[in-house]
């Protein structure tokens, strides 16, 4: 395959990722997209360089670097902010970028995930359990993300006759524990809480088990993204699903691709879908 640096060596992509809060490596979105990235590159003998970063201003540098060395053919950039500079700043670099979550139309590659239907999806579930009173544990309000969350949130509640709470978290631990210590406290506590993360929702589990709130006889708990945290937590966490592997596998054909010398496409990933486990059930009554 020619490449952008001419022929001679495989493709070669980066990725640069801040760590997770708590210090607990990256988020666990990141490493099941990392591993269907990795292995659908490695059919073509291409590969990966992840470099860790700490903040936009050090992720702008190593794109800097890269493209001056010829070090890879494309990047790829996730956890998307307001007025975000990385695709502008590839273009002038000359260096193809895939955007996940980004706008289509911002002249890089995107691959889009519709989180506003995955926020109706996931209410609707709920409310069909008779749930009434449901709590959001977010993630940062400063990510694209997060905001068509925030967007969909309360429209669907008021759709399906159900009030709603939320309480921002930083996809750590601490944050998901003491959001939801904060939510199960209230006058009227939530019957059913949606986390953004699994990370957030583990440790949401045990504040409610501290106190004593039964899941799922009392309270349900919805985690973001199935992974081996919400499989092996006790009980099992029921999840709003989408295969995040897969998407990092089509991702990588989409890199492959753009080391071809292809024009900027948009990738749009299948819809997700609610597993039920262990922590979601009926609303209890009043």
């Amino acid at each position: 395959m020619t490449t952008r640096t001419g022929a001679g060596r495989a493709p070669r992509f980066g990725v640069a990722l801040q760590p997770t809060v708590d210090d607990r490596g990256l988020e666990p979105f990141y490493t099941d997209f990392l591993a269907g990235v990795e292995e659908e590159l490695d059919r073509s003998g291409a590969t990966v360089l992840l470099h860790v970063v700490h903040g936009l201003d050090d992720e702008l540098a190593a794109y800097r670097r890269w493209a001056r060395d010829g070090l890879v053919d494309a990047v790829v950039a996730g956890d998307l902010v307001e007025d975000d500079p990385r695709a502008a700043f590839c273009a002038d670099l000359g260096l193809p970028l895939v955007l996940i979550g980004g706008e289509p139309g911002c002249g890089a590659s995107v691959v889009d995930y519709d989180n506003g239907g995955a926020m109706r999806t996931a209410v609707a579930f709920l409310a069909d359990l008779g749930h009434r009173r449901i709590g959001r544990v977010s993630g940062p309000a400063r990510y694209a993300h997060t905001r068509a969350r925030d967007a969909a949130f309360g429209p669907a509640l008021a759709e399906l006759g159900a009030q709603g709470v939320q309480a921002e978290g930083d996809y750590g631990e601490a944050s998901g524990a003491a959001a939801t210590r904060t939510l199960l406290q209230a006058p009227e506590p939530p019957t059913a809480l949606v986390y953004d993360n699994d990370v957030m929702a583990v440790a949401g589990l045990a504040v409610a088990a501290e106190l004593g709130v039964d899941v799922p006889g009392r309270l349900s708990v919805l985690a973001w993204d199935d992974s081996a945290n919400c499989r092996l937590s006790h009980p099992p966490l029921s999840v709003v699903s989408r295969d995040v592997h897969e998407v990092g596998q089509d991702t990588a054909r989409l890199l492959l691709r753009l080391a071809a010398g292809a024009a900027p496409e948009v990738l749009t990933t299948p819809g997700v879908r609610v597993v039920a486990r262990g922590t979601t059930g009926p609303a209890p009554r009043a």
